[in-house]
């Protein structure tokens, strides 16, 4: 076993929260400010109507990440407990049949996409002013699906391991580039909102690249030696099985987008999609270092309570959900204080900066109670426990949220559609807490039941 996997059971546990969460923090970070310096591009070369288009595309790139979220996640935890149970020959099964997972389901997500695109747009509730920039900006996208989806899933695997710093450089290095191509595609060489895509596409080709030459180089406690394909049904169900809520968490949220483009069409047009579309990617910047704390944590729960270090499982959970519950407070003050200065970043459009401010404010107003949710989530991946994290990750977005998003606007017209986020906020932290609350008596009296 490397050293970094052997630090997950020997080590302090704040020193090693610090040194997990720190480097997933950074790259979170980094990746956030990519989405926003991404969406600033596309407005000022291209305008709302590109902005929108993102909106439109999103969707999409989600249920790419929640296929790699899927694999990915469901792969580390199992990774995890067998590094700490000292199976290192399950660990490296695990890691190649993830391989295979992720390859053969993009391909299929991508050529399934592709052949489908047109009505597809249409479905997303792309106005026709909309449509053609939304479908160029997929049809290149699609080209990437395998590289995007590989690094992602793969981050989460070296994650597993303990070695938060190479998952932090994967995502700085797949930023960085991107920020730097994106001004080039789009204004340099006036490719529009193509060029965009082609930036991303480029950047997410050079983040998978780095993390094969990292599996290659033996710095990994895995290894692709004895890699053929084989898929084994009964792993790949436990795969599944495990991931199955952050893909259900992040499939909800296209599902989430598409009824929030169709319910904005109707009731505030183009310019509330663009509005929705500022105001996600700076919620989506807000909450990016609470995943940089969960994705610290879920390492040393997977190996502490694989190593049945039951105490060292508590300690983590506890100062996760301080940090995340820290954080979530503090992106709430910023957000309700100064979301024309946050808005402003992005648009010098008078209409649009109005819309955006308005529906930020609103869309974060149960903000405080975002990050005790995603440690929630997180903690039962961690521990496998498949049901529980299935229930979590359906509960605010499709058994709160849409129910919302269709009722309310009858009532409150547009602003309908940005109270539905803070209601479906405040009834999936409710369900969390009772959750949590359980687990924490069984944990303490019987953890092995736990």
């Amino acid at each position: 076993m490397k050293e970094q996997s052997k630090r997950l059971g020997e080590d302090k546990i704040g020193s090693l929260m610090w040194r997990l969460s720190v480097p997933a923090f950074i790259g979170m970070f980094v990746m956030g400010m990519y989405n926003i310096v991404d969406t600033i591009f596309v407005a000022r070369g291209v305008g709302s109507l590109g902005v929108a288009a993102l909106s439109i595309a999103f969707p999409v790139q989600m249920i790419m990440m929640a296929m790699a979220a899927m694999f990915g996640i469901g792969g580390a935890s199992i990774i995890s407990r067998a590094l700490g149970a000292g199976k290192q020959d399950e660990a490296n099964k695990v890691y190649h049949q993830v391989i295979w997972l992720v390859i053969i389901s993009s391909l299929l997500l991508a050529i399934v996409t592709f052949i489908f695109l047109d009505p597809l747009v249409t479905m997303f509730g792309a106005t026709p002013e909309i449509h053609q920039y939304a479908k160029d900006f997929l049809q290149i996208l699609l080209l990437g699906s395998v590289f995007q989806t590989f690094a992602m899933a793969m981050n989460n695997i070296v994650r597993s391991e303990g070695n938060a710093k190479i998952a932090m450089l994967t995502m700085i290095i797949s930023a960085v580039l991107n920020m730097i191509l994106n001004p080039i595609f789009i204004m340099g060489l006036d490719m529009g909102i193509r060029g965009s895509a082609f930036a991303t596409l480029i950047a997410q080709a050079v983040g998978a690249v780095w993390l094969l030459i990292y599996f290659l180089s033996g710095k990994s406690s895995l290894t692709l030696k004895g890699l053929r394909f084989h898929i084994d049904w009964k792993l790949s169900g436990s795969i599944v099985a495990i991931g199955f809520p952050s893909f259900i968490m992040m499939s909800a949220g296209s599902v989430v987008s598409i009824a929030v483009n169709w319910m904005l069409n109707i009731h505030g047009g183009t310019m509330a999609i663009a509005a929705y579309g500022v105001a996600n990617r700076i919620a989506s910047f807000m909450i990016m270092p609470i995943n940089g704390v969960t994705q610290g944590m879920q390492p040393i729960v997977g190996f502490n309570y694989g190593s049945r270090e039951y105490k060292r499982v508590v300690k983590a959970v506890k100062l996760s959900i301080v940090a995340a519950t820290v954080m979530s407070l503090v992106a709430f003050a910023v957000v309700e204080l100064f979301p024309d200065l946050l808005v402003s970043v992005f648009t010098t459009d008078q209409q649009l900066l109005k819309d955006g401010a308005h529906a930020v404010q609103i869309v974060l107003l149960a903000a405080p109670t975002i990050g005790f949710q995603i440690v929630c989530g997180g903690l039962y991946q961690a521990l496998g426990r498949a049901r529980i994290s299935f229930v979590i990750s359906l509960m605010r977005q499709i058994i709160c949220l849409i129910p919302l998003l269709l009722i309310l606007p009858n009532f409150w017209g547009l602003d309908g559609v940005w109270y539905a986020f803070p209601l479906a906020d405040v009834g999936a932290f409710t369900v969390c807490l009772i959750i949590m609350m359980r687990t924490w008596r069984g944990l303490f009296k019987n953890p092995e039941m736990v």
